[in-house]
């Protein structure tokens, strides 16, 4: 310490800048903590801190596995800057050669095919788009250097050596870069053996004159271990000055912080062309392409925390990345969290390359991103329009497949293609309007106010049962299975086998016409004019719990097998325990009758006569969004359907609106009638991944009856 801070600013100020250069060049080799401590916390900051989603390093267990292999292993090897090789000063260091021999054998084996692809790619003319703007991962170390090569024209590789003393060990930070190219054991991927052995097992400084041992212990030791020693930098422009060999071994002489302290007050003494040239030469090595240095496995194991999008993005980086991004079990997993359930094989006019395998999930999922796209934004194409009942009111509608069936109050069904928009078959037998129906495969099951049920064979157009025992309208029913149950304005519920047209069970309780009715398989929910809900056992025709609360008539319910939902004119909406019969929540918000309502995964959409919709929480009870502002609907929601990503609402102004689930956000109006505010009405909607079916019209003849079907659906080839 006989300098001093001050001697250090005094040298710095008084040589020329030319001179700083050359001092800061060499300072430059600090910039990085060096104090052991420090760095060994710092590498495990890189490997564990900046993980993509918070979770993208190596496990826990994994790091241990690694960790230890890496103590058992401690040394590695370079070439001397003459390119002579140099006798191993001890076993460790010899074991450490073959390793990294190994290593570099291995990753030319597990990138093979890579290898093959990259040929032929550049022989195709950019068949794909990332192939112009990449290269052989095994290159990525060459690349950092040809950029350190090409950022100044000022600075060469030779003519200056400076004779640095070691003295921090930098054997954590090795190790943790190194931990690939050890030995891994038994539990970890085994390399395969006949790797080329390393020509050296001894470093030098990077003034040539000081030997060190097999582990780099500076910055410039280091970079020399990863073989870019023989292009560092140097001034040449003019001669060290006398005081720097003086002013360098100062430095190495004072502790860790004490270090720090210094080049905090150098790098405020400089001027930015030689903060400029110290990033320059230390930026380079953290650009390292990681991915490419790991096993397969654990490089899909790190992917495979990325977001489909992102790993989209990523297969775009060079070819390897994308061999690795196309991996279909990856993709499969990232369908599953998507809710995507079938792979999509494409039949490809043109096979890219030999041995390269696209992903089907991977396709499946950019179909589904560019379907939700066309919901979102696409081109609205003109509708298919079916016509067939008159100017009669649609008073219930299915859709499945490519089956659309409507049923209405001129006493028919109506079976639809939804390809091609043509009516299939008219199912004729109701002597009264059909009002509920239920559909299911080929068999649909329809009620009307003729106080009869009907079975249909879809395909036939044959009435294969007619199911007698109601004496009023067969209002409502739920399908499950093979079993029906159906409710009625004559206050009962009946559960009927569709196979054989048997009434199985009827369920006595209620005191006016049932209007909802929900069935799971296990239990009948429903729910009346008599302001309850009923939950029954069918198979012992018991009712379990009548749930009371209700000031007004129930319309609506939902029922996922643990909790049942009812909305009611009395305008609030009750979240009810199946097995309790207690009122977990009442939800509140609403000013008129709850017409309908869905609910998926403790998430509630409601439609309410006051033109608003809503999301719940049934969980906690919470009102998540309200749908509403200057897009709102201007008159009754009457019917509402939702995915993931949309709701979709209809209304008695003649609109069918999209909107944000997650922020509540309107995106855009998929219909609107011409006759909507003076009569035009859109009675019901249903919606399929790729389709919308609206059943249109109007009371006082402003507007035809008519299904419109719309289509968003995308072309693969």
């Amino acid at each position: 310490k006989a300098l001093g801070d001050g001697h250090l600013k005094i040298v710095a100020a008084t040589c020329t800048p030319s001179a700083n250069l050359v001092k800061v060049q060499e300072v430059a080799s600090w910039l990085l903590e060096m104090n052991q401590e420090l760095l060994s916390g710092g590498s495990k900051r890189r490997r564990t801190g900046g993980s993509l989603r918070g979770n993208a390093s190596l496990s826990h267990g994994e790091e241990e596995q690694m960790n230890r292999v890496v103590e058992e292993q401690e040394g590695h090897c370079v070439r001397n800057p003459d390119g002579s090789g140099a006798e191993a000063s001890s076993s460790t260091s010899d074991e450490a050669q073959v390793a990294t021999a190994e290593e570099e054998e291995n990753n030319n084996q597990i990138t093979a095919e890579a290898k093959e692809e990259n040929k032929e790619e550049e022989q195709e003319d950019g068949e794909e788009e990332m192939d112009q703007d990449s290269d052989d991962f095994e290159q990525s170390d060459e690349s950092s250097r040809e950029e350190d090569s090409t950022n100044g024209n000022d600075v060469t590789d030779q003519n200056y050596n400076i004779d640095i003393s070691i003295q921090q060990p930098l054997a954590q930070l090795t190790k943790n870069q190194m931990k690939r190219k050890l030995d891994p054991g038994p539990e970890v991927r085994s390399f395969s053996s006949g790797k080329k052995p390393c020509k050296g097992s001894e470093y030098k400084s990077t003034a040539g004159l000081v030997p060190c041992s097999a582990t780099p212990t500076t910055f410039g030791d280091l970079r020399a271990a990863n073989g870019q020693g023989q292009q560092r930098r140097r001034i040449t422009t003019v001669q060290p000055p006398p005081e720097l060999q003086d002013w360098l071994k100062t430095f190495q002489s004072w502790s860790g912080p004490e270090r720090l302290l210094a080049l905090d007050e150098l790098i405020d003494s400089c001027e930015p062309t030689q903060v400029k040239h110290m990033m320059q030469v230390i930026e380079p090595q953290f650009q390292r392409d990681f991915i490419s240095l790991l096993p397969k496995e654990l490089a899909l194991y790190v992917l495979s925390f990325l977001d489909p999008k992102d790993l989209l993005q990523a297969a775009q980086t060079c070819r390897y990345w994308r061999i690795l991004a196309e991996d279909n079990l990856l993709w499969r997993e990232k369908c599953k969290e998507e809710g995507i359930d079938e792979p999509v094989y494409i039949k490809r006019r043109k096979v890219i390359k030999p041995g390269f395998a696209h992903s089907p999930w991977k396709s499946a999922y950019i179909r589904q991103h560019r379907i939700d796209t066309n919901w979102r934004c696409g081109d609205l194409k003109t509708p298919k329009v079916l016509k067939g009942h008159d100017d009669h009111v649609i008073t219930c509608l299915q859709f499945c497949g490519n089956r659309i069936v409507s049923g209405s109050d001129d006493n028919t069904l109506k079976v639809w293609s939804a390809v091609t928009g043509k009516c299939l078959r008219t199912l004729v037998g109701h002597t009264g309007g059909v009002w509920s129906s239920q559909m299911r495969g080929n068999i649909i099951i329809s009620g009307s106010t003729d106080r009869t049920l009907k079975v249909w064979n879809a395909d036939s157009g044959e009435c294969i049962h007619t199911l007698y025992g109601h004496t009023s309208t067969v209002r409502c029913m739920h399908l499950h299975e093979n079993r029906v149950v159906s409710g009625s304005r004559d206050a009962t519920l009946r559960v009927w086998d569709i196979e054989t047209g048997q009434c199985l069970h009827v369920l006595m309780g209620h005191v006016a016409a049932v209007r909802c009715v929900q069935y799971d398989g296990r239990r009948v929910v429903s729910g009346a004019y008599d302001f309850m809900v009923k939950v029954w056992d069918p198979e012992t025709e018991t009712c379990l719990h009548t749930l009371q609360g209700h000031t007004n008539r129930v319309y609506s319910l939902q029922f996922d097998g643990i909790h049942v939902v009812s909305g009611s004119l009395d305008t609030s909406i009750r979240v009810w325990d199946v097995e309790t019969g207690n009122c977990i929540h009442t939800l509140t918000g609403h000013q008129s009758l709850t017409s309908g309502m869905e609910l998926k995964d403790n998430t509630l959409v409601s439609g309410n006569a006051d033109s608003t919709v809503k999301i719940w929480d049934i969980k906690t009870g919470q009102c998540l969004q309200t749908l509403q502002g200057p897009n709102k609907h201007q008159s009754a929601v009457t019917c509402l359907q939702f995915n993931k990503n949309f709701v979709i609402t209809s209304s008695d102004d003649g609109t069918v609106k999209l909107w944000d689930l997650k922020t509540g956000e309107f995106i855009r109006n998929l219909v609107t009638l011409e006759s909507g505010g003076s009569g035009g009405v859109v009675w019901r909607i249903r919606a399929s991944n790729t389709k919308l079916v609206c059943a249109v019209g109007s009371r006082n003849g402003t507007e035809e009856t008519k299904l419109l079907v719309l289509d968003f659906d995308v072309d693969m080839k």
